[in-house]
């Protein structure tokens, strides 16, 4: 990625080390930003490049399935930081089924992961931001969030869920020079989706849904996301950017 913004001094704190996740932090860091990256799996924050002070990319191993673990995980990477300068939740996970055969324990596991985590988190997060006056909050959320897609039904609800809970932060931040505004991803190639994909013909028909005639990349969110991270947004709050190769015009 060509490296377009300057965040030279500004400490981010990114949620979610999966494909989105990391292509943000990465771009944060080329750009000059300390980022510290929190996921449950080791793994994930393993493969990001790791590195000391401005322009490095640090992980925080983290479960964010409950209010206690949230507000630990932002003091201790506010301590990490020095601050907090830029937020970005990129925490989601998927389960494909009819709302008839969606278990219990499927509905609250998303619930938990996707909703409940951006609200603690947000929360969190705000606690510090808002008394320091200065604060850019990002929420990934999708297209699912505004279109009706069959078998999406508690991922479609957390994301619907999480631009509403976006919309109502930047209502009662913005005052206190807090931006939050959300980037709804179409179609995109990720871990979260690539056995999905895989399932033949599937790629095909979902390309043939997005205008621009392809699938987004992680890379393809970078932008949007870094913009509403910047002082370039400073009046921009409470919105959703598709990032969606036109999806959502069909």
């Amino acid at each position: 990625m060509r490296t377009t913004w300057n965040f030279a001094g500004t400490r981010a704190l990114v949620a979610g080390a999966g494909g989105i996740g990391a292509a943000v932090s990465t771009a944060l860091a080329e750009a000059g930003a300390t980022v510290l990256v929190l996921d449950v799996d080791e793994t994930k924050l393993g493969k990001l490049p790791q590195g000391t002070g401005a322009g490095s990319v640090n992980g925080l191993t983290a479960d964010l399935t409950s209010a206690a673990a949230c507000r630990t995980a932002v003091d201790r990477s506010v301590q990490l930081l020095g601050g907090l300068d830029v937020f970005v939740h990129a925490v989601g996970v998927n389960d494909r089924r009819p709302v008839l055969d969606t278990p219990d324990e499927v509905w609250e596991r998303l619930l938990a992961v996707n909703l409940n985590s951006a609200f603690w988190l947000g929360r969190a997060v705000g606690a510090v931001m808002v008394p320091a006056g200065h604060g850019r909050i990002v929420f990934l959320s999708s297209v699912s969030g505004v279109l009706a897609h069959k078998d999406h039904a508690p991922y479609a609800a957390t994301k619907g869920g999480v631009n509403q809970l976006m919309r109502v932060m930047a209502r009662e931040w913005a005052a206190d020079g807090v931006t939050v505004n959300a980037v709804a991803p179409g179609y995109t190639e990720t871990d979260l989706t690539r056995a999905y994909l895989a399932e033949p013909g599937r790629r095909t028909a979902m390309e043939a849904l997005v205008p621009a005639g392809r699938l987004g990349r992680p890379d393809d969110l970078t932008g949007p996301v870094l913009f509403l991270s910047s002082d370039a947004s400073a009046f921009v709050t409470g919105q959703v950017l598709y990032a969606d190769g036109g999806r959502t015009l069909v």
